[in-house]
Protein backbone atom coordinates (compact mmCIF):
# COMPACT_ATOMS: atom_id res chain seq x y z
CA UNK A 1 0.00 0.00 0.00
CA UNK A 2 1.25 3.85 -0.84
CA UNK A 3 1.55 5.35 2.74
CA UNK A 4 1.79 8.86 1.00
CA UNK A 5 1.24 10.72 -1.94
CA UNK A 6 3.52 14.01 -1.47
CA UNK A 7 1.31 17.18 -2.44
CA UNK A 8 3.43 20.21 -3.25
CA UNK A 9 6.67 18.23 -3.69
CA UNK A 10 8.79 20.31 -5.21
CA UNK A 11 7.13 23.70 -4.95
CA UNK A 12 7.83 23.16 -0.84
CA UNK A 13 11.23 22.12 -1.18
CA UNK A 14 12.11 24.30 -3.87
CA UNK A 15 10.84 27.25 -1.46
CA UNK A 16 13.45 26.21 1.39
CA UNK A 17 16.23 27.65 -1.01
CA UNK A 18 18.57 24.40 0.48
CA UNK A 19 22.23 24.72 1.11
CA UNK A 20 24.16 21.89 0.55
CA UNK A 21 25.93 21.98 3.82
CA UNK A 22 23.09 23.06 5.79
CA UNK A 23 20.75 22.30 8.39
CA UNK A 24 17.26 21.33 7.76
CA UNK A 25 13.93 20.08 9.32
CA UNK A 26 10.78 18.00 7.98
CA UNK A 27 8.29 18.73 11.42
CA UNK A 28 6.27 15.78 9.25
CA UNK A 29 8.03 12.94 7.85
CA UNK A 30 5.36 10.39 6.95
CA UNK A 31 6.39 8.20 4.13
CA UNK A 32 9.63 10.36 3.95
CA UNK A 33 8.65 12.29 0.48
CA UNK A 34 9.71 15.29 1.51
CA UNK A 35 12.70 14.28 3.61
CA UNK A 36 14.15 12.33 0.37
CA UNK A 37 14.00 15.28 -1.58
CA UNK A 38 15.82 17.41 0.76
CA UNK A 39 18.72 14.59 1.20
CA UNK A 40 19.08 14.79 -2.62
CA UNK A 41 19.71 18.16 -2.60
CA UNK A 42 21.80 18.07 0.70
CA UNK A 43 25.87 17.07 0.75
CA UNK A 44 28.44 15.36 3.30
CA UNK A 45 28.33 18.18 5.34
CA UNK A 46 24.53 18.76 5.14
CA UNK A 47 21.85 17.05 7.81
CA UNK A 48 18.42 16.65 7.97
CA UNK A 49 16.24 16.36 10.73
CA UNK A 50 13.09 14.54 11.13
CA UNK A 51 9.76 14.38 13.44
CA UNK A 52 6.50 12.40 13.41
CA UNK A 53 4.42 10.87 16.01
CA UNK A 54 2.87 7.56 13.66
CA UNK A 55 4.72 4.82 14.93
CA UNK A 56 3.65 3.25 11.26
CA UNK A 57 5.54 6.59 9.89
CA UNK A 58 9.28 4.76 11.10
CA UNK A 59 8.69 1.85 8.63
CA UNK A 60 9.98 4.39 6.24
CA UNK A 61 12.88 5.23 7.90
CA UNK A 62 15.63 6.46 5.58
CA UNK A 63 18.77 4.71 6.08
CA UNK A 64 21.40 7.83 5.54
CA UNK A 65 24.12 9.49 8.12
CA UNK A 66 22.69 12.87 7.32
CA UNK A 67 19.36 11.90 8.38
CA UNK A 68 17.68 11.82 12.34
CA UNK A 69 14.32 10.38 12.75
CA UNK A 70 12.59 11.79 15.78
CA UNK A 71 10.03 10.19 17.77
CA UNK A 72 8.02 12.95 18.58
CA UNK A 73 5.13 15.23 18.07
CA UNK A 74 6.45 18.15 16.83
CA UNK A 75 5.37 20.80 19.01
CA UNK A 76 8.62 19.50 20.94
CA UNK A 77 10.67 20.00 18.33
CA UNK A 78 12.61 23.15 19.49
CA UNK A 79 13.84 20.84 23.21
CA UNK A 80 14.35 17.58 20.48
CA UNK A 81 16.59 19.61 18.54
CA UNK A 82 19.01 20.99 22.06
CA UNK A 83 19.33 17.59 22.54
CA UNK A 84 21.03 16.85 19.35
CA UNK A 85 23.21 20.09 19.66
CA UNK A 86 21.00 21.89 17.08
CA UNK A 87 19.95 25.50 18.31
CA UNK A 88 19.60 27.24 14.54
CA UNK A 89 18.46 25.87 11.18
CA UNK A 90 18.59 26.80 7.52
CA UNK A 91 14.99 25.16 6.86
CA UNK A 92 12.09 24.24 8.11
CA UNK A 93 9.18 22.59 6.12
CA UNK A 94 5.79 20.86 7.21
CA UNK A 95 2.66 18.86 5.29
CA UNK A 96 0.12 19.32 7.93
CA UNK A 97 -2.74 17.09 7.93
CA UNK A 98 -3.45 13.25 7.56
CA UNK A 99 -1.57 11.13 5.56
CA UNK A 100 -3.03 8.89 2.63
CA UNK A 101 -2.30 6.11 4.35
CA UNK A 102 -3.90 7.34 7.48
CA UNK A 103 -7.21 8.08 5.41
CA UNK A 104 -6.90 4.06 3.84
CA UNK A 105 -6.15 2.45 6.78
CA UNK A 106 -9.88 1.40 8.01
CA UNK A 107 -8.33 0.16 11.67
CA UNK A 108 -7.18 3.76 12.09
CA UNK A 109 -10.52 5.16 12.03
CA UNK A 110 -9.90 8.34 10.37
CA UNK A 111 -12.37 7.88 6.91
CA UNK A 112 -15.57 7.34 6.74
CA UNK A 113 -15.66 5.35 3.73
CA UNK A 114 -15.31 2.11 5.22
CA UNK A 115 -16.02 0.65 8.66
CA UNK A 116 -13.20 0.14 11.68
CA UNK A 117 -12.84 1.76 15.00
CA UNK A 118 -13.86 4.94 16.30
CA UNK A 119 -9.59 6.31 17.05
CA UNK A 120 -8.44 8.83 15.07
CA UNK A 121 -5.20 9.13 17.07
CA UNK A 122 -2.55 9.80 14.98
CA UNK A 123 0.12 8.67 17.85
CA UNK A 124 -1.42 5.36 19.42
CA UNK A 125 -0.16 6.35 22.95
CA UNK A 126 -2.68 9.18 23.38
CA UNK A 127 -5.21 8.42 26.04
CA UNK A 128 -8.65 10.09 24.15
CA UNK A 129 -10.06 8.31 20.87
CA UNK A 130 -12.46 9.01 18.97
CA UNK A 131 -14.86 7.13 20.53
CA UNK A 132 -14.30 8.38 24.09
CA UNK A 133 -14.78 12.32 23.20
CA UNK A 134 -18.48 11.18 21.59
CA UNK A 135 -19.11 9.40 24.58
CA UNK A 136 -17.79 11.69 26.95
CA UNK A 137 -17.73 15.30 25.65
CA UNK A 138 -20.98 17.77 26.88
CA UNK A 139 -23.24 18.94 24.51
CA UNK A 140 -22.03 22.16 24.63
CA UNK A 141 -18.28 21.25 24.09
CA UNK A 142 -19.31 18.85 21.23
CA UNK A 143 -20.97 21.92 19.32
CA UNK A 144 -17.77 24.13 20.04
CA UNK A 145 -15.69 21.19 18.12
CA UNK A 146 -18.30 20.65 15.65
CA UNK A 147 -18.96 24.52 14.31
CA UNK A 148 -15.23 25.67 15.04
CA UNK A 149 -13.06 22.47 13.58
CA UNK A 150 -15.44 21.24 11.39
CA UNK A 151 -18.36 24.45 10.23
CA UNK A 152 -20.89 21.75 10.62
CA UNK A 153 -24.21 23.97 10.25
CA UNK A 154 -26.18 21.88 12.32
CA UNK A 155 -23.64 21.66 14.91
CA UNK A 156 -26.07 21.84 17.69
CA UNK A 157 -29.10 19.15 15.86
CA UNK A 158 -26.10 16.93 15.78
CA UNK A 159 -24.75 16.80 19.05
CA UNK A 160 -28.11 16.78 20.47
CA UNK A 161 -28.49 13.47 18.20
CA UNK A 162 -24.51 12.21 19.63
CA UNK A 163 -25.93 12.53 23.26
CA UNK A 164 -29.56 10.79 22.84
CA UNK A 165 -27.95 7.89 21.11
CA UNK A 166 -24.93 7.39 23.58
CA UNK A 167 -27.35 7.69 26.47
CA UNK A 168 -28.75 4.32 25.04
CA UNK A 169 -25.90 3.06 23.89
CA UNK A 170 -22.09 3.91 23.84
CA UNK A 171 -20.24 4.95 20.15
CA UNK A 172 -17.46 2.13 19.70
CA UNK A 173 -17.16 2.07 15.65
CA UNK A 174 -17.51 4.51 12.48
CA UNK A 175 -20.74 2.65 11.76
CA UNK A 176 -22.20 3.65 15.12
CA UNK A 177 -21.17 7.41 13.96
CA UNK A 178 -22.09 7.46 10.22
CA UNK A 179 -25.67 5.39 10.66
CA UNK A 180 -26.38 8.80 12.98
CA UNK A 181 -25.08 10.87 10.23
CA UNK A 182 -27.06 9.37 7.98
CA UNK A 183 -30.23 11.01 9.34
CA UNK A 184 -29.38 14.10 10.19
CA UNK A 185 -26.98 15.30 7.24
CA UNK A 186 -27.41 18.62 5.65
CA UNK A 187 -26.42 19.25 1.76
CA UNK A 188 -23.84 17.26 0.03
CA UNK A 189 -23.41 13.98 2.04
CA UNK A 190 -20.10 13.87 1.10
CA UNK A 191 -18.96 17.51 2.75
CA UNK A 192 -20.83 17.25 5.88
CA UNK A 193 -19.35 13.59 6.73
CA UNK A 194 -15.91 14.78 5.84
CA UNK A 195 -16.26 18.15 7.79
CA UNK A 196 -18.02 15.96 10.88
CA UNK A 197 -14.86 13.72 10.54
CA UNK A 198 -11.89 16.72 10.74
CA UNK A 199 -13.49 18.59 13.27
CA UNK A 200 -13.68 15.38 15.71
CA UNK A 201 -10.06 14.41 14.61
CA UNK A 202 -8.55 17.85 15.05
CA UNK A 203 -10.21 17.73 18.71
CA UNK A 204 -8.93 14.25 19.36
CA UNK A 205 -5.02 15.03 18.49
CA UNK A 206 -5.69 18.74 19.57
CA UNK A 207 -4.02 19.84 15.91
CA UNK A 208 -4.94 23.68 15.97
CA UNK A 209 -2.93 23.40 19.66
CA UNK A 210 0.27 21.64 18.91
CA UNK A 211 0.62 23.82 15.87
CA UNK A 212 0.07 26.97 17.12
CA UNK A 213 3.27 25.70 19.55
CA UNK A 214 5.56 24.70 16.38
CA UNK A 215 4.69 27.94 14.58
CA UNK A 216 5.86 29.79 17.26
CA UNK A 217 9.40 28.40 17.89
CA UNK A 218 10.02 28.38 14.42
CA UNK A 219 10.99 32.35 14.08
CA UNK A 220 13.79 31.40 16.77
CA UNK A 221 14.83 28.16 15.19
CA UNK A 222 15.71 29.43 11.96
CA UNK A 223 19.02 31.48 11.12
CA UNK A 224 19.03 34.63 9.11
CA UNK A 225 18.28 33.83 5.71
CA UNK A 226 16.44 30.77 6.64
CA UNK A 227 12.90 29.29 5.02
CA UNK A 228 10.20 27.92 6.33
CA UNK A 229 7.84 26.18 4.18
CA UNK A 230 4.45 25.01 5.16
CA UNK A 231 1.69 23.21 3.12
CA UNK A 232 -1.87 23.57 4.96
CA UNK A 233 -5.25 22.05 4.28
CA UNK A 234 -8.00 23.71 5.85
CA UNK A 235 -8.79 27.14 6.62
CA UNK A 236 -7.72 26.65 10.74
CA UNK A 237 -4.61 25.65 10.02
CA UNK A 238 -3.79 28.17 7.37
CA UNK A 239 -4.75 31.46 8.71
CA UNK A 240 -2.51 30.19 11.44
CA UNK A 241 0.50 30.28 9.41
CA UNK A 242 -0.50 33.37 7.22
CA UNK A 243 -0.82 34.88 10.68
CA UNK A 244 2.66 34.00 11.79
CA UNK A 245 4.63 35.08 8.74
CA UNK A 246 2.81 38.45 8.38
CA UNK A 247 3.06 39.76 12.39
CA UNK A 248 5.69 36.91 13.60
CA UNK A 249 3.09 35.47 15.88
CA UNK A 250 -0.19 32.98 15.31
CA UNK A 251 -2.21 35.58 17.29
CA UNK A 252 -1.79 38.17 14.28
CA UNK A 253 -0.95 41.06 15.91
CA UNK A 254 1.83 42.84 14.99
CA UNK A 255 4.01 43.79 17.40
CA UNK A 256 6.48 47.40 17.43
CA UNK A 257 9.38 48.31 19.44
CA UNK A 258 10.11 51.73 21.34
CA UNK A 259 10.87 53.03 18.13
CA UNK A 260 7.59 51.76 16.03
CA UNK A 261 9.83 49.29 14.04
CA UNK A 262 8.14 45.73 13.57
CA UNK A 263 9.22 42.91 15.53
CA UNK A 264 8.43 40.58 13.08
CA UNK A 265 12.10 39.10 11.45
CA UNK A 266 9.84 36.97 8.98
CA UNK A 267 9.08 38.31 5.54
CA UNK A 268 6.79 36.52 2.90
CA UNK A 269 8.50 34.80 0.12
CA UNK A 270 4.99 33.81 -2.31
CA UNK A 271 2.76 36.85 -2.07
CA UNK A 272 0.09 34.95 -3.46
CA UNK A 273 -0.59 31.70 -2.05
CA UNK A 274 1.28 28.27 -3.91
CA UNK A 275 -1.33 26.26 -5.21
CA UNK A 276 -1.37 22.70 -7.00
CA UNK A 277 -1.19 22.59 -10.58
CA UNK A 278 -3.97 20.76 -12.68
CA UNK A 279 -2.16 17.85 -13.46
CA UNK A 280 -1.31 17.17 -9.74
CA UNK A 281 -5.15 17.64 -9.02
CA UNK A 282 -5.62 14.93 -11.51
CA UNK A 283 -3.23 12.29 -9.71
CA UNK A 284 -3.74 12.94 -6.09
CA UNK A 285 -7.31 13.86 -4.46
CA UNK A 286 -5.97 15.17 -1.10
CA UNK A 287 -4.46 18.33 -3.44
CA UNK A 288 -7.38 20.30 -3.86
CA UNK A 289 -7.50 21.79 -0.54
CA UNK A 290 -3.97 22.26 -0.18
CA UNK A 291 -1.94 25.47 -0.07
CA UNK A 292 1.38 26.53 0.33
CA UNK A 293 3.10 29.82 2.33
CA UNK A 294 7.03 30.70 2.45
CA UNK A 295 8.61 33.05 4.74
CA UNK A 296 11.76 33.77 5.11
CA UNK A 297 13.96 35.15 8.40
CA UNK A 298 15.30 38.23 7.78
Amino acid sequence: MTYHVPVLLKESVDGLAIKPDGVYVDVTFGAGGHSKSILSQLGVKGHLYAFDQDEDAFRNALDDPRFTLVRSNFKYVKNFLRLYGVTEVDGILADLGVSSFQIDEAARGFTYREDGPLDMRMNQYMKMSAADLLNSYTRDDLVYVLSNYGEVRNSKSLAQRIVERRSKVSFRTISDLTELLDEIYMGSKHKYFAQVFQAIRIEVNDEIGVLKKMLQQCPSLLKEGGRLSVISYHSLEDRLVKRLMKTGNVEGVLEKDDFGKSKNNLRIINKKIILPSDKELGLNSRARSAKLRIAEKM
